[in-house]
């Protein structure tokens, strides 16, 4: 019998080649050229090949410029604040608060990526400011550690000028954010100093059985008298970051004698009531139960890196119950219910929220005030920034600003891709002081009544 390759037929021609086999080898598929070419993929193929490519690509387009917001304009920020002689000097000295903010233009209209930036990297080829750690023994055992950086220059107003800064959730002076904005700042004649949260530094150890918490204002309190014993003649600029930002608001509105030789405060990407944003950090919204899951990790790290203080000795208030807890924690709420409230006793979390959050005494802050957020900001929620407006609206030293993009604490400027290593925040946080100082040294010579001042105060301008 001969082989099926001595009976194959192979006709060739420009387009196609077809084999025709024996009747016995398959009898089912035979058929003619003529049959075989209505198999063959029609010429109309490939345009609907080529539609579904150019579909697919559309698609991804579409959804790169959502997640982007490509589409999202650039605009100055939504101020809030009351017609007053303080306040027109400001948007008149401060174009930072009255310009466009312009966030690079691929990534930079996207909090979440503004945000992830910030949390990766902090700031981009930051500096290395040099200071001097002090340490400030507590009445409770505890010891606070801060870093003190002196001027690089003199102040534009030739007077002693110190910003006291609280960093973030678990942040200290060697955060890349920090360090950038102390370098800036001693570039423009400020004395910096730089709150260490308890238990945040990974080479200080507690020398008791408490770190920081939400609203807890002893450290800061601590560092801010330091520096008034230890430079008579400054005058203070309090800054805040996040949870920096809840406790020096909270701290200033304590006690009016805390805001003594304050010239001004500034406040940054918090959201002024632990209890109502609790709330919030449960829901999928803006991926803010995820963001909730990335913190709690990051705490459950910095309370276990002091395992042994915290949860051992006599005075511990923690049980091996707590620590239990604490491993499977999934969010912040749950660290706050089960380890950070029993730091000072507070008998409930719905208790501890409310103590420690600033929006109980932030209405009593007389020196002027200038609170900051983002409408981005994916930890934050849109429905907590009823209350720095209100604030403004009814406190003629408070100016809301609040800005269309940024992200938090990200506020990355640049052109196309890469960020520049100074942001929006740094240089406006710099402008309002150095405006605010500005008001205090034209005020100085006028004397005499209030209204004395604001008249003298106008003149100058």
């Amino acid at each position: 019998m001969r082989s099926a390759v001595e009976y194959a037929n192979v006709c060739l021609d420009r387009r196609r080649c077809v084999i025709h086999l024996p009747d016995y080898l398959s009898p089912t598929v035979n058929m003619s050229t003529q049959e075989a070419q209505g198999h063959l993929i029609s010429p109309e193929m490939p345009a609907v090949f080529d539609g579904m490519k150019l579909a697919a690509v559309a698609t991804v387009l579409y959804v790169i410029v959502r997640l982007l917001n490509l589409k999202s304009p650039t605009a100055p920020p939504d101020l809030t604040y009351q017609d007053t002689p303080l306040n027109r000097f400001l948007l008149k000295s401060s174009p930072l608060l009255t310009k466009d903010y312009i966030p690079p233009l691929l990534w930079g209209k996207s909090g979440h990526l503004q945000t992830a930036l910030y949390g990766k990297l902090g700031r981009v080829n930051s500096p290395h400011p040099h200071g001097q750690r002090k340490y400030l023994p507590m009445p409770d055992g505890a010891t606070a550690t801060f870093d003190l950086f002196e001027p690089l220059a003199d102040h534009l107003t030739g007077d002693d000028v110190t910003m006291v800064i609280c960093p973030g959730i678990g942040n200290h002076s060697e955060k890349h954010y920090v360090r950038t904005f102390v370098d800036y700042s001693q570039r423009q004649g400020y004395r910096c100093a730089v709150l260490n949260h308890l238990g945040a530094l990974p080479n200080i150890e507690l020398t008791s059985p408490r770190m920081f918490t939400y609203g807890c204002t002893w450290e800061f309190s601590a560092m801010v008298s330091h520096i008034k014993k230890t430079f008579p003649e400054t005058q203070l600029v309090v800054v805040g970051f996040s949870l920096g930002g809840n406790i020096v608001c909270k701290y200033l509105g304590e006690n009016h004698a805390n805001q003594e030789r304050v010239l001004c405060g500034v406040s940054l990407c918090q959201g002024y009531s632990a209890l109502r944003a609790q709330e919030t950090f449960f829901q999928w919204d803006q991926c803010r139960r995820f963001y909730n899951f990335l913190m709690a990790d990051n705490m459950k790290k910095i309370i276990l890196a002091h395992r042994r203080s915290l949860f051992t000795g006599s005075s511990s208030k923690m049980t091996d119950a707590d620590l239990g807890h604490l491993f499977t924690a999934t969010s912040l709420t749950q660290i706050d219910d089960n380890i950070m409230r029993k730091f000072h006793g507070y008998r409930s979390l719905k208790e501890y929220y409310e103590k420690e959050s600033c929006v109980h005494y932030i209405h009593n802050v007389d020196v002027p005030l200038l609170l900051v957020n983002s409408a981005d900001d994916p930890l934050v929620h849109n429905s907590l920034l009823t209350i720095p407006r209100t604030l403004a609206e009814k406190k003629q030293n408070t100016v809301f600003a609040l800005t269309l993009h940024g992200g938090h604490l990200g506020f990355f400027e640049g052109a196309v891709l890469f960020p520049q290593p100074l942001t929006w925040m740094d240089k406006v946080i710099v402008e309002y002081a150095n405006t605010i100082c500005q008001w205090e040294k034209r005020k100085q010579p006028c004397g005499g009544a209030q209204g004395d001042e604001t008249e003298c105060s106008e003149d100058s301008s």
